[in-house]
């Protein structure tokens, strides 16, 4: 139970909240903006939580100490970090207009699949996690991990175009790899 991985995906989830008191925004009531230096240390944190989530599948696997605790939190924490995060850069307006479409898409494709998952584990059928999936989810995290690091870095307006393509990139293969799931899931539900 308290496995090197299992540790590992357990401080992603606990630091969760820090990650959320460090995009709080600041101070002043006029501003919904955090300041640069929690952008920083969220930046910092958010780099701490996706080699975290790298390793604890790594060691895992390398060890041999692939545990149903692991399998069952590793996804858990994964969809904890990814709709904190969306909903606070949705909230700071570093996500805005037109692109809180493409984060939508993947907050609602998290769920969707994380329901999908589960009904399938019900009937003992596993879906296998695809390459696309493993771009999507690559293409999502620096994304992410770029417009919170836009936020430290206000004047390099280049970043934050950047991140906002990257995160248009992640929706659509989100929507690509979350049809191949539904479509592998469908055949089931008869």
């Amino acid at each position: 139970m308290l496995s090197l991985p299992n540790i590992l995906t357990l401080s992603r989830i606990l630091a969760v909240p820090m990650l959320v008191f460090l995009l709080w925004p600041g101070v002043k009531p006029e501003s919904i903006q955090p300041l640069p230096v929690d952008y920083w240390l969220a930046f910092a944190l958010y780099c701490l939580m996706g080699i975290t989530d790298y390793f604890d599948g790594y060691v895992a696997r390398t060890q041999g100490t692939v545990s149903k605790l692991g399998v069952f939190l590793d996804p858990i924490a994964d969809k904890i970090m990814v709709g904190a995060v969306i909903l606070l850069l949705v909230f700071t307006r570093d996500i805005d207009g037109w692109h809180v479409i493409a984060a939508l898409v993947i907050l609602l494709r998290e769920i969707t699949v994380s329901g999908l998952r589960e009904f399938l584990a019900g009937l003992q059928v596993s879906v296998p996690v695809s390459k696309m999936a493993k771009w999507k989810t690559t293409a999502q995290l620096v994304a992410f991990g770029g417009l919170i690091l836009a936020g430290a870095l206000p004047q390099w307006d280049w970043l934050k175009i950047t991140a906002l393509g990257l995160l248009w990139v992640a929706a659509i293969l989100t929507l690509i790899t979350g049809w191949d799931y539904l479509r592998a899931g469908v055949k089931h539900m008869d």
